[in-house]
């Protein structure tokens, strides 16, 4: 089957683990598929690239606390990669992973905090360059 080639600006807003799962999954199948995959993360999706906050990403806060560990338990047991791993091999596989430079100190956050491979997106830039050429925009 031939590989479809696209550009791919991939955001995430949020810090729910499911949430944060499907944007960081989502990315990596398109990126397998040949993709040109950016993903940024703003408002409280910077959480997710913090190294100590990702180990403690809560899956579905909202609903009752059995729900979310039946989710979690049910993560466990089809041997799912931890969200850590899913950065691993997102950079190691060429995703571009940009952090937004209002969210990143509004959350006390610097460079120092983050996950391997993020950087500080450049706002005069970012929309022009990768949301606007993108074939896809895709929000989690």
């Amino acid at each position: 089957m031939e590989k479809i080639i696209k550009n791919v600006s991939v955001m995430c807003f949020h810090d729910e683990l499911c949430q944060v799962y499907n944007a960081l999954m989502t990315a990596l199948s398109l990126l397998r598929e040949g993709s040109k995959v950016t993903i940024f993360f703003g408002s409280r999706g910077v959480n997710a690239i913090h190294k100590d906050k990702v180990k403690d990403l809560k899956c579905m806060p909202d609903a009752p606390e059995e729900v979310s560990n039946a989710v979690m338990k049910k993560m466990e047991e089809m041997n799912l990669p931890t969200v850590e791993d899913l950065f691993v091999m997102l950079h190691m596989e060429g995703a571009r992973l940009l952090a937004c430079p209002l969210n990143v100190p509004l959350f006390g956050m610097n460079r120092d905090n983050f996950v391997e491979g993020v950087e500080i997106a450049d706002p005069a830039t970012y929309y022009k360059e990768v949301v606007v050429k993108a074939d896809m925009n895709l929000t989690f």
